[in-house]
């Protein structure tokens, strides 16, 4: 499993209850470059609609823009492969006050293009503040650690 692209801003500005490993619907040369790491998932986010889930906001672009079709979109909403319970599970988490569906991570595994999607609720900026105040000081003691 190696992960190709990673959403790093959603870890900071969400508190991840809950992961599930969705598969993407993706044409053919959206999948090569997904694969060489071109696509980006930072400010989007997955819904569901029709018992269906889609992503919306990523933007993945044609590998190569001459075998692309010339009404290609690269931000279109995409299809989110789940399992019904899955999806049943989400619908209930969303249905929790304040929680999100945000995609974390992008992979190739076994060669399929596969998305982990995190549900979660979005960080007060108080919260942020003292994550930052943590890091801070673990990192502190660290240097002082290292050199005694």
């Amino acid at each position: 499993m190696e992960t190709v692209i990673e959403n790093r801003r959603a870890r900071f500005d969400y508190e991840i209850l809950e992961t599930i490993e969705a598969g993407i619907e993706l044409f053919g040369f959206e999948v090569k470059s997904a694969k060489a790491g071109h696509a980006q998932i930072s400010g989007s986010f997955a819904i569901i609609r029709d018992n269906q889930a889609w992503l919306i906001g990523a933007t993945i672009p044609a590998f190569q823009l001459a075998n692309a079709p010339k009404t290609y979109d690269p931000s279109r909403t995409r299809r989110l492969l789940l399992h019904t319970k899955e999806i049943k599970s989400l619908i209930g988490g969303a249905a929790r006050k304040g929680l999100t569906m945000v995609p974390l991570k992008m992979y190739n595994k076994s060669g399929y293009v596969k998305l982990l999607i995190g549900l979660g609720r979005h960080k007060k900026s108080s919260d942020k503040r003292e994550v930052i105040k943590q890091r801070e000081s673990k990192r502190e003691i660290e240097r002082t650690l290292k050199t005694r």
